[in-house]
């Protein structure tokens, strides 16, 4: 059953992806589905963190789905192509608040995993969710660097996913570290930079 779920979750995973390249507010929806998937998956792999992290994804995905249909209206009165991806740039300031909100994050998840839980990668998991928990957010305010965010999430959750024999998700995940390389150039090249206008 647990690897059912897994591959489940891996298939929703890549249209998931697909769809955020695409700027296609659908994903939320999918999102929600994998994410809702992945608590279980990681529950019982014991990588507690991921585990809540997904939970955040699930409401998180209420959130951007909200926000991105908001937007929609705001941005259908415009006269622009239906396939124009709209983002904008992080600020320094708005860096700031996020480094300091990932550290804090980090340092809560650590301690609480560290001492409270049987995980055998409380550091890594950590990093990995508190880091996802801000690009997430990112991602909901169409914010072109979240992209950056996850292509360094992606590849260290390789390593820890490996670490825990979950080949099928380490799979994934490497794939996701790549088209996280390619969703960052798309944005660009078919974006407008809504900040510029």
């Amino acid at each position: 059953m647990e690897q059912l779920l897994e591959y489940f979750g891996v298939i929703t995973g890549f249209l998931y992806l697909l769809l955020e390249i695409r700027q296609h507010k659908a994903m939320w929806i999918v999102g929600f589905m994998t994410s809702l998937v992945y608590v279980f998956v990681f529950f019982f792999s014991k990588i507690y963190a991921d585990m809540g992290l997904n939970i955040y994804y699930v409401a998180i995905s209420i959130y951007g789905f909200r926000k991105w249909t908001c937007a929609e209206k705001n941005i259908s009165e415009e006269k622009v192509p239906d396939d124009t991806i709209f983002y904008r740039h992080i600020t320094w300031s708005l860096f700031a608040g996020i480094a300091s909100a990932i550290l804090a994050i980090y340092a809560l998840l650590y301690y609480i995993l560290h001492n409270f839980t049987d995980s055998p990668i409380p550091m890594g998991d950590a990093f990995t969710t508190s880091v996802g928990i801000v690009a997430t957010w990112m991602l909901a305010r169409r914010i072109i660097e979240h992209w950056i965010f996850w292509v360094i999430v992606n590849f260290v959750s390789v390593y820890l996913y490996y670490l825990r024999g979950l080949y099928p998700t380490m799979f994934l995940y490497i794939c996701y570290g790549i088209l996280a390389i390619v969703g960052y150039y798309t944005w660009k090249k078919k974006g407008i930079n809504t900040k510029q206008r």
